[in-house]
């Protein structure tokens, strides 16, 4: 996946994430999920992004970067 995807995936992702925060009266319990789901996709998409970013920085293949798991990405912010 090239940057100029991953970037048009994170901002079909944000689209998504804004329309269900923008809902009043909360939201179904399946909505919520979905929500959880769309914040962990998007930290992955950024992680992935970063890590191609840094490999072509120095020198490296952008293609051999990887979806980390969603446990190793959100392990992050701790």
């Amino acid at each position: 996946m090239e940057n100029d995807e991953i970037l048009e995936n994170i901002g079909s992702l944000v689209e998504e994430e804004r329309s269900l925060r923008q809902r009043t009266g909360g939201l179904p319990d399946e909505e919520r999920a979905r929500l959880a789901e769309l914040e962990v996709r998007l930290d992955q998409c950024w992680d992935l992004l970063r890590q191609r970013r840094a490999k072509a920085e120095f020198g490296e293949d952008p293609d051999t970067a990887a979806v980390r798991p969603a446990a190793e990405v959100e392990g992050y912010r701790s």
